[in-house]
């Protein structure tokens, strides 16, 4: 090997060694000035609730502001491909929910991947839901439900609170899991399709196991499946979806964080490690079951399995359905 050839490899050695040090000592000293939590919907929802207790305690445990900064418009996707587009330094992050796993087949065109842009922080918060009908169905479980569609195939409807929503996606994962024919009605929110089910204009819907209780102890509603791993202590005698014979809804409600792919994976440790003990402090458990919420944290890993599971879950149901794309 010549002289210029080993003072080339000097120098490339160089530089690596600096880019490796530099980037440590970037993570080590991080953070050194105020964070961005962005929130792609406007205030007073379970995103920006979670965002504001969860920035209050960062702020206070690394005494740096944590700014919310609510970016809400386009189902969520103004404020998420701001996010995505950021500087990787672990100063920007974003809340997402239930929806950031859908978004990329609903949508035609979106200014960001939602598995090749984002990298998982945690797994914040779950909540479950449920299949609820009206009592005047007559029917107490979903193998029923199942057997009365077929006996009137059209004829039963769904509530949603639009196109591509959460309750609209499930109830297309239910007739493709089953086999039924039953039709979707959509309204403008979750609170008109809740009253119209309550007033039985509609057959049934997915709503939030919260929302759904008082109608149920009121005897307005009835609930056949519950949406998650586990049982509702709430309503302990309904099975969950798994357990009356429907797989696929193992997962209700979810919100988490995350932030651009290229960040540093100390940085995103950090985060990790400070998120993970705010969630479970009682303050946080008890502001979360208020939501009708609880508390997860999961590791980075972790969360990144569950947003590309939930990715590919509801891609299949959006192309066997053939939703069309939203533009």
């Amino acid at each position: 090997m010549n002289t210029s050839m080993r003072l080339s490899f000097a120098v490339l050695a160089s530089l690596a060694l600096q880019l490796v040090t530099g980037t440590d000592a970037f993570s080590q000293d991080y953070p050194n000035r105020a964070i961005r939590l962005v929130v792609p919907f406007t205030t007073g929802g379970a995103n920006d609730v979670l965002a504001r207790l969860i920035g209050k305690e960062l702020a206070e445990r690394w005494r740096q502001p944590v700014i919310i900064d609510n970016r809400p418009g386009g189902g969520g996707n103004i404020g998420t491909g701001l996010v995505a587009k950021a500087l990787p330094d672990g100063y920007t992050i974003l809340v997402v929910p239930t929806s950031f796993g859908s978004n990329q087949s609903l949508y035609g065109k979106l200014p960001y991947d939602t598995v090749r842009d984002f990298a998982g922080v945690s797994w914040v918060a779950k909540g479950q839901g449920v299949l609820a009908v009206h009592p005047s169905l007559a029917i107490d479980s979903v193998k029923e439900l199942v057997a009365l569609a077929k006996s009137k195939p059209g004829q039963l409807n769904y509530a949603s609170s639009g196109v591509g929503s959460s309750p609209h996606l499930r109830g297309e994962l239910l007739k493709s899991a089953t086999g039924i024919d039953i039709v979707h009605v959509t309204y403008k929110g979750t609170s008109p399709a809740l009253l119209d089910l309550v007033a039985g204009r509609v057959s049934l819907a997915f709503t939030d196991l919260f929302a759904a209780v008082p109608h149920v102890k009121a005897g307005k509603l009835r609930v056949l499946g519950v949406i998650g791993e586990k049982r509702s202590p709430d309503l302990p005698d309904v099975p969950t979806m798994t357990q009356a014979g429907v797989p696929g809804f193992e997962t209700g409600q979810w919100f988490g964080i995350v932030a651009p792919s290229a960040t540093p994976r100390e940085i995103i440790k950090k985060l990790n490690v400070e998120i993970v003990k705010i969630l479970h402090l009682p303050d946080a458990k008890e502001r979360m079951s208020k939501l009708g919420l609880e508390p997860v944290g999961s590791t980075p890993e972790q969360f990144d399995a569950h947003i590309r599971a939930e990715v590919a879950k509801w891609a299949k149901v959006i192309k066997e359905a053939g939703i069309v794309a939203l533009p």
